[in-house]
């Protein structure tokens, strides 16, 4: 099954979905809501007009004689792919709404990142994510279905072209592997005509930023942080063993199992986010009758030239993917108030679907000066919905800032 352009499908270049079900069969899936939820079907209310061109897909049936090795049939599909790819736009369409190659135009520029605590000088927007949308706000590109989407990734220096854009008014919109956040071009939409070819020069992304590091978990990549652990060997699939292990069934309930009577304690510049971190915050199960129940980790820090006259500081908290979940936050007392509450979020079901990203989402809590004290701290995060075992979040990447200096 090959699709030689995605500008059709929804939620951009991070969607994940079904390409088979069992029988065998092999599926195109133009629009769905898996990784995602609800809010990614497109909804129509008083007559709202809508056409789209979906497709062209192409089936592509191949053979080979006798006695060749399986993996012959899927070298030759990969290159019949990369020749679909370099036709588009294909050309014999009859449709009146498929744009052919002259009613099209592209869109160049360079990304670069400004983040002012990492580094004193602009740099380079390096592998960034860049596309255009529909318009709209910083990240809305994945709950969009309506429209078409035209992505690229940039090279080492964050230089980029979208090619075989049709004619339209977007947003731009990107994100850069390492940096936490979304990006939008601010300004004026950009207006793209057939034949035009858009040099936009140099673009920076500024990126969110309070204060310093006082400490970090993870990397920012929008995928689930952290250790991956082996399956039940009731369950194991053996065609991810050495790979994608979350494709394994069954890893949500390893973690009672790795932590059967206490929830995960992480200590900065002790633990190992890649070794220490469970990837998935999860609820606990109870044996004995069969509920579950909330989970509670601790982040343990030190602030050794902490000083509360600097004001507040900053958690970050970019969450990869959640189902049915709320994060609460609270500082040194697990019986205080929370000072942050991410309250009822995501649909995705990634966790269920062996996946390890959704819909991303970005929090930013003030932790109040009040709440901390020179030396060893505490941050407690509670995910307290648990009504089954797919109730949870994966964190993408956590950062303290202290305030600014």
């Amino acid at each position: 099954m090959i699709t030689a352009s995605n500008e059709f499908r929804n939620e951009g270049p991070t969607k994940q979905d079904l390409t088979s079900h069992t029988g065998p069969a092999c599926l195109s899936m133009f629009h769905s809501a898996h990784y995602a939820g609800i809010e990614l079907c497109p909804q129509f209310r008083n007559g709202e007009a809508w056409r789209k061109a979906f497709g062209p897909v192409f089936i592509y049936l191949n053979s080979k004689p006798g006695g060749t090795d399986v993996r012959a049939l899927w070298d030759d599909a990969e290159q019949r792919m990369l020749a679909e790819v370099n036709a588009w736009p294909y050309a014999w369409p009859s449709s009146s709404d498929f744009a052919k190659a002259k009613h099209r135009g592209q869109v160049s520029g360079r990304l670069l990142v400004h983040d002012k605590y990492a580094t004193d000088k602009l740099r380079s927007g390096t592998d960034a994510f860049i596309g255009l949308a529909m318009l709209g706000e910083k990240g809305s590109w994945q709950k969009e279905s309506k429209g078409y989407q035209f992505w690229t990734q940039a090279d080492k220096k964050g230089y980029f072209t979208i090619s075989n854009v049709r004619a339209g008014t977007y947003d731009l919109y990107g994100w850069v592997p390492g940096v936490v956040g979304d990006y939008i071009r601010e300004g004026d939409p950009i207006s793209v005509k057939a034949g035009d070819d858009i040099l936009l020069g140099g673009l920076t992304f500024e990126a969110p930023r309070y204060g310093p590091t006082a400490w970090e978990i993870g990397y920012p990549d929008r995928i689930g942080s952290g250790y991956i652990p082996d399956p039940n060997p009731k369950y194991v699939n053996k065609l991810f063993l050495n790979f994608e292990k979350y494709r394994q069934y069954g890893l949500w309930a390893r973690y009672a199992e790795l932590y059967p009577t206490s929830d995960l304690v992480y200590t900065v510049g002790r633990s190992d986010w890649t070794k220490d971190w469970f990837f998935a915050h999860v609820a606990r199960r109870n044996d004995a009758d069969g509920t579950y129940k909330a989970t509670t980790w601790q982040i343990k820090f030190s602030l050794p030239n902490f000083d509360a006259s600097l004001g507040v500081y900053k958690f970050r908290m970019a969450i990869a993917t959640s189902h049915q979940a709320a994060v609460q936050v609270k500082v040194n007392d697990p019986a205080s108030s929370a000072v942050f509450d991410t309250v009822l979020i995501g649909r995705d079901n990634a966790v269920a679907r062996h996946g390890i990203h959704g819909i991303y989402v970005l929090f930013e809590a003030d932790i109040p000066a009040s709440s901390l004290i020179k030396g060893d701290n505490t941050i407690y995060l509670t995910q307290r919905r648990a009504s089954g075992p797919f109730n949870g979040v994966m964190y993408d990447y956590l950062r303290l800032e202290a305030p600014p200096s």
